[in-house]
């Protein structure tokens, strides 16, 4: 095989690996799903999750406006309760001290200045 031939036979695949790229693009632009149905952007987010058991938790989660009380397991999710007013968020670390390196650490602790 020449180099030509070599060459000759790569066009077909990157103008194949393009041309899906194109489809994938149009389809994240559109979201049109497999119902033919345009797909809405719904906002959801997790506020808090704990866990009670092994691989079973309650997650608290905000779906646009609403919030929600989940009980999450392997096998299902289930609504617990949707709460009436909003839950103020604690956003600041846990760990809200001095942001000092490891090495500070270590000598505060060891007694070194």
């Amino acid at each position: 095989m020449s180099f030509f031939e070599i060459v000759k036979a790569f066009i077909p695949l990157l103008f194949i690996v393009g041309l899906l790229y194109g489809v994938l693009i149009f389809v994240r632009k559109y979201g049109i799903n497999a119902k033919g149905k345009k797909s809405g952007y719904v906002s959801i987010d997790v506020i808090s999750s704990q866990m009670i058991m092994p691989k079973k938790f309650i997650s608290v989660v905000r779906v646009e406006d609403r919030l929600l009380v989940l009980g999450i397991s392997e096998q299902s999710i289930t609504l617990l309760k949707e709460l009436e007013r909003p839950v103020e968020v604690n956003k600041k670390p846990v760990y809200d001290e001095d942001k000092s390196n490891i090495i500070e650490v270590l000598k505060k602790n060891l007694g070194m200045k």
